[in-house]
C-alpha cells in the first residue's frame, strides 16, 4: 500500500493486491511475513522517483507523512543511483508514471473455465507509444540471481503478467534497487510467453478464479 492517500485504492475493481490478500487468507499464519516496513520504504522510493511533487525534502515527509531520517536519506541516495543509470533515466523520461489502467469485464480463463472480472492496475512506468513498461522494486537482493529469484518468491511475476495482459503489452521490465550499499540496480526484462510471464499468468488465473468463485456471479461462466 502506498504512503500517499490515493483514491485509486478505494476503487471497486479487483487489483493484483486484492489477489495477494486473498492468497494470504489461504496460507498458514506461519508462512505470512509482516512486510509493513518494507512496503513503506518501497512506497517512499516510488514517490521520490515517480511522484516527486508529493515529497517535501525540507520536512522529510511524503504526502504530509513524516519519514524517519535514515530511511529518507537512504531513499535519496537510491533515487540518485536510479537517475544516474542511463536506461532508468530514459525510461522515466518517456513514461507516464503512476498511470491507472481499468478494464471492465476483463476475461480470464482458468482450467477451461472462462469468466470476467473488472480489474485495475497502477503502473510505475507506462510507455504509451512503445511496447515496454515496467515496475520499480526495492530489494534486499545483492546479486542479479537473487533478484530474479525474488520475482518468483514475492509473486512479482503475477503482477507483470496481469499488468501486461490488462494493457496488451508484450514487454515489461522490473528494475530492482538494492537496499544494501552500494545500491546496485538489477534489470529483469519480461516478454510475453517467457517463463516469468507464464508463471505469473498461471498464478493470477488461479487466484482470480478463487476470487470470482467467492464473490462473483457463478451463473456467468462459460
Amino acid at each position: 500500500m502506498s504512503i500517499i492517500k490515493d483514491p485509486y485504492y478505494s476503487r471497486p475493481e479487483v487489483s493484483n493486491s486484492d489477489l495477494g490478500a486473498l492468497e494470504k487468507y489461504f496460507q498458514k499464519d506461519s508462512f505470512i511475513i509482516d512486510l509493513t516496513a518494507a512496503y513503506r520504504f518501497g512506497s517512499l522510493l516510488d514517490a521520490m522517483i515517480t511522484e516527486p511533487d508529493q515529497v517535501d525534502h525540507f520536512k522529510m515527509t511524503v504526502a504530509g507523512e513524516p519519514i524517519p531520517k535514515d530511511e529518507f536519506v537512504k531513499a535519496l541516495i537510491m533515487k540518485g543511483k536510479f537517475f544516474a543509470d542511463p536506461m532508468c533515466k530514459h525510461l522515466a523520461s518517456i513514461s507516464e508514471m503512476q498511470k491507472v489502467s481499468v478494464k471492465e469485464d476483463f476475461e480470464i480463463c482458468y482450467e477451461g473455465i472462462s469468466f470476467k472480472l473488472s480489474m485495475r492496475a497502477k503502473w510505475d512506468f507506462f510507455v504509451k507509444d512503445i511496447d515496454i513498461s515496467g515496475d520499480l522494486k526495492t530489494t534486499a537482493s545483492t546479486t542479479q540471481k537473487q533478484f530474479e529469484d525474488a520475482i518468483y518468491h514475492y509473486n512479482y511475476d503475477r503482477q507483470a503478467a496481469l499488468y501486461m495482459d490488462l494493457e496488451g503489452k508484450t514487454n515489461f521490465i522490473f528494475i530492482g534497487i538494492s537496499k544494501t550499499f552500494p545500491h546496485k540496480i538489477f534489470k529483469v526484462p519480461v516478454k510475453k510467453g517467457s517463463p516469468i510471464y507464464n508463471s505469473g499468468k498461471a498464478k493470477y488465473q488461479e487466484l482470480a478464479w478463487r476470487y470470482f468463485y467467492l464473490f462473483g456471479d457463478l451463473t456467468k461462466v462459460a
